[in-house]
């Protein structure tokens, strides 16, 4: 598993930006998968945040580490994917989404993050990581 993904499951809520006429909108997530080298997050088609991405696909991911000064900020393109074993992929690694959504449910959209770039920061500095 790569270092983003196992920061961001070990903080257990990120922040999660998107843009929205020109200015950054942040939200708390908390779910996450990692697959074949890519993150996934979801959300519903009916929230806000799904036509954001969908207008400008450009977010941001911020997270730290309680108890510590150690923080991550992950950049990439959010690609909206409609495999349904993905799909079912992300209902099985973060079961809380099983209370809003099944593999087919017509409001389930799922994004994988394209061109990521993640660093971590720390009381000695910042470095890339993957």
């Amino acid at each position: 598993m790569s270092k983003t993904y196992d920061f961001l499951k070990e903080c257990g809520v990120f922040y999660f930006s998107t843009i929205y006429n020109d200015c950054p909108v942040t939200r708390p997530f908390g779910a996450v998968m990692e697959h074949n080298g890519f993150l996934y997050f979801s959300t519903a088609n009916t929230k806000t945040v799904y036509s954001q991405i969908k207008i400008n696909p450009n977010i941001q991911i911020v997270a730290m580490k309680a108890g510590t000064r150690e923080w991550l900020r992950m950049s990439g393109k959010a690609e909206e994917t409609t495999d349904m074993v993905i799909k079912q992929m992300m209902l099985d690694t973060c079961p809380i989404l099983k209370k809003r959504f099944v593999v087919d449910s017509e409001s389930y959209a799922l994004f994988r993050i394209e061109e990521m770039k993640s660093t971590l920061m720390d009381d000695c500095g910042s470095q890339p990581i993957e």
